[in-house]
């Protein structure tokens, strides 16, 4: 946000004319279809397969910042690329979450990516919605910087607390209220039926245990795209590069996850450091909403913010690898089976 001005009540300045807004749409509609296609077929995804569907996801984004860098100049550039950054920070936690889930929920592995994609899906509109609703806060509120900065600093003191006591390596699926809330209306069978989110059995409609894993996924979406939208608002006010940075690192997850599997049950500082890097944007968003009020008030430039965020993203996961050196990689820990 490199001496971006303090916008109060007025119209966000955005490069998204409604053409951009229409092709871009419409290839995240186009990128989503031909994931669906991909896993029409249940299998059990090759590493192989994982690994150059992740180049993809990677390559498109870079190539992506670099057209808005050479077409809008650096400072829009580097509020793309550290946006993009700071939600794949956080998507790599949504994956060691989505993972709790499929391990809790006993998920086989010829669905695990069919599961992965609905979720995604699902992010993708919330975070829309999400981006929408920030957008028009910005626009008409004059605190909404403050606001969103207290978000992500009691997110940050959240992810700190859970870290530390080390409930964020658990999940009861029987406490989610998603799943109770199903439950109550509808029985559940024992078994997976593929893809099939219902079954008819014994003459009554039935939910199988994948409509339920999706519903897990879905309702975690919604915890997270509170705090990543407002995140990257505290990188760029453009609501169109918001929405190009939260879609490209969403889009990934499905190969990610294949890939990080193992390596995921490794990163045991991730949380630490992402605690870290909200608490810093929220501090960024403060400023930034005291610097319009009075001008003394320094604001942090986001060349900045790129620096603070690759440093302590290096650390966590140096710090992390060091800590487990010794251990083979395990199984998330889970809390309750599925019943």
């Amino acid at each position: 946000m490199t001496e971006l001005s303090y916008l109060s009540a007025a119209e966000l300045s955005t490069v998204g004319t409604p053409m951009l807004w229409g092709v871009t749409i419409a290839g995240v509609i186009v990128l989503l279809v031909l994931d669906f296609l991909v896993t029409r077929r249940p299998h059990e995804v090759s590493l192989r397969e994982a690994l150059g569907w992740s180049a993809f996801y990677i390559a498109l984004p870079l190539a992506f910042g670099a057209w808005v860098w050479n077409r809008y100049g650096s400072e829009l550039g580097v509020q793309y690329l550290t946006g993009y950054l700071v939600e794949k920070s956080l998507s790599v936690d949504n994956l060691f979450v989505f993972m709790l889930l499929l391990a809790a929920f006993a998920v086989p592995a010829v669905l695990a990516q069919r599961v992965l994609l609905y979720g995604i899906a699902g992010a993708l509109v919330l975070r829309a919605v999400f981006i929408a609703l920030g957008a028009a806060a910005l626009e008409t509120l004059d605190f909404a910087f403050l606001l969103f900065a207290i978000i992500l600093i009691a997110t940050a003191v959240k992810l700190l607390r859970d870290a530390l006591s080390g409930h964020q390596q658990e999940v009861d699926i029987n406490k989610m209220r998603s799943v109770r809330l199903l439950r109550r209306f509808m029985p559940v069978t024992d078994d997976y039926h593929g893809t099939r989110m219902t079954i008819r059995e014994a003459g009554r409609r039935t939910l199988t245990p994948f409509a339920l894993v999706v519903v897990a996924v879905l309702a975690t979406d919604v915890v997270f795209a509170v705090d990543s939208v407002p995140a990257v608002y505290g990188i760029t006010e453009d609501p169109y590069l918001v929405f190009a940075t939260n879609a490209f690192a969403l889009l990934g997850l499905r190969a990610l996850y294949f890939v990080l599997h193992a390596a995921l049950s490794r990163l045991v500082h991730l949380s630490y450091g992402l605690a870290i890097i909200l608490a810093f944007i929220g501090l960024k968003l403060g400023l930034h909403w005291a610097h319009g009020i009075w001008k003394g008030v320094p604001a942090i430039p986001t060349l900045a913010s790129l620096g603070v965020i690759i440093g302590v993203l290096v650390v966590v996961t140096l710090t992390s690898l060091r800590a487990t050196r010794d251990r083979q990689p395990a199984e998330p820990e889970v809390v309750a089976e599925r019943r």
